[in-house]
């Protein structure tokens, strides 16, 4: 994408305030004076996860009169992860078993549960079971198969977006607000035919998503748009990719972007960003404002309240906002991403651990005053297909961090892999790695590097925990440490309390 051509053409921006919903007084169509959708709102899992939990939403949604939003969903609470299920059990039961699965019952029986719960149309249920019939169908293909491709696995798992965007915009239509359901893939999300971790084609997605959601002309209602996030089309194939693990929050910023909004929402089960993982840090609060360059860092070290590509649309678009909000708490101001704040006085922003990394370490004489030689170690984890996280350079050694596949099936690396990768270095270097270690990566002012060393240095010091390696980012956002499992909690436990607490 070229960076210096406008992502999208300018648009008429509405100016009022997107973080102070009005009182609940029953579902009210909104927006309904508006020409164009003015906001995208995006809902995870756990958000949607029950009828409740659905209630809850097209009551936040109808919550902003003022404004007119687009709606993108996830699959209902655990639905991705049952289907996953379902696939592998399926390539294992005979195709008559089948329908009776439990993953697949589980499923049924959710969705069925909820359109009656929350008494949708008599249409509506026929299109829930259709989607269910065709699912069953596609599980014993599997079965007859005994194959579970990449590709199946893609149009697996995009039965979990269908249902539960299809349950939201009936729900919504029951209530009186005009809604209407679309599938991401077929309003104009291209991706590459990359299945389970598809990149999207912004080129051909954007002018198709802009046209496809522009609304009816004048005198009409203005149906809300509800879209399946996670989802798109292969450019060369046709057939259902998907944007790999959290990938509606991507959908949510792609939609904005094509729009050409002031701001889209990013809804969770939590305040906003947070200084910590509230799991290990139950003192860690919310973080008021993020550059998209640290939001980046935070999900591609682990924190997993946005997608690690979810920024790149929004940073393409000139003063394009995402705020990540609380669906269990409304009013809270959540955090604000954007281009650039002030960091006048930021020292520590938020502490990051990622554990159960595998640290390599590679080493040669070879290496003194010779080119290439770097060159020659990253072919190799190239021809592995090994991603690296971390990695820092002395004159005759390399420590690295490796990072398994960032897909939907992701897993650890099993010790034959990392015996093959190691034998990889013969006659190259001489190479050796360790398990069971942890990155504690701090988002931080790196202008202020000495100070941050110095007092987490002191910190790490009275706790006695010894870093095996430490790296400064390129993006100068962030410093990472490298220690082992049993000793990061308390690590982190320690930072957070010298920074922030």
């Amino acid at each position: 994408m070229d960076g210096a051509r406008p992502l999208v053409p300018e648009t008429v921006r509405p100016t009022v305030r997107l973080d102070a919903p009005v009182a609940d007084q029953g579902l009210q169509a909104p927006g309904q004076h508006l020409d164009q959708v003015s906001v995208v709102m995006k809902f995870g899992g756990s958000s949607v996860a029950n009828a409740e939990r659905l209630r809850e939403v097209a009551s936040i949604v109808c919550s902003f009169p003022d404004h007119l939003p687009c709606v993108v969903l996830s699959a209902m609470g655990k639905t991705t992860n049952l289907l996953l299920q379902a696939g592998e059990v399926a390539l294992h039961t005979p195709a008559g078993e089948v329908g009776a699965l439990a993953p697949l019952a589980a499923i049924r029986d959710l969705h069925l549960a909820t359109a009656a719960e929350l008494g949708v149309d008599a249409q509506a249920v026929r299109g829930v079971e259709t989607l269910l019939t065709q699912l069953e169908q596609l599980l014993v293909g599997i079965s007859i198969m005994q194959d579970l491709t990449h590709r199946a696995r893609d149009s697996l798992v995009s039965f979990g977006e269908r249902l539960s965007t299809r349950l939201f915009a009936a729900y919504l239509r029951a209530q009186g607000v005009p809604a209407r359901q679309h599938d991401a893939f077929d309003i104009g999300v291209i991706t590459t035919d990359v299945f389970t971790s598809a990149e999207v084609d912004y080129e051909a997605s954007l002018p198709a998503l802009r046209e496809a959601l522009r609304l009816p002309g004048s005198g009409g209602p203005r149906p809300l748009p509800i879209v399946t996030g996670f989802l798109g089309r292969g450019r060369g194939s046709g057939a259902i990719t998907t944007l790999g693990r959290g990938g509606s929050d991507l959908t949510c910023t792609l939609l904005g972007a094509a729009l050409g909004l002031p701001e889209v929402q990013v809804w969770k089960d939590v305040d906003g960003v947070l200084t910590s993982d509230p799991r290990i840090i139950p003192a860690a609060r919310p973080v008021a404002q993020l550059t998209f360059e640290e939001a980046t860092e935070l999900a591609f070290f682990g924190a997993t309240v946005l997608h690690p590509q979810a920024m790149q649309p929004a940073q393409e678009v000139g003063g394009m906002g995402v705020r990540v909000k609380n669906s269990y708490n409304r009013l809270a101001p959540g955090t604000l991403i954007s281009a650039e704040r002030d960091m006048a006085d930021a020292l520590c922003t938020a502490i990051v651990l990622k554990s159960n990394v595998t640290m390599v370490d590679i080493s040669s004489t070879r290496m003194l005053g010779q080119y290439g030689f770097l060159a020659r170690v990253f072919d190799v984890f190239a021809r592995q297909k090994l991603s690296v996280d971390v990695v820092a350079t002395s004159e005759i050694s390399v420590s690295l961090t490796l990072d398994p596949a960032r897909t939907l099936w992701e897993r650890d690396l099993i010790e034959d892999e990392l015996e093959g990768l190691m034998a990889a270095f013969a006659g190259i270097a001489k190479a050796s790695y360790r398990r069971g270690m942890s990155i504690i990566c701090l988002i931080c002012n790196v202008q202020r590097t000495s100070t941050i060393l110095e007092r987490v240095f002191n910190v790490l010091g009275r706790e006695a925990v010894n870093v095996q390696m430490m790296s400064q980012g390129a993006s100068k956002t962030n410093i990472s440490l490298i220690v082992r499992d049993g000793e990061a909690p308390r690590a982190v436990a320690a930072l957070h309390a010298e920074f922030f607490e």
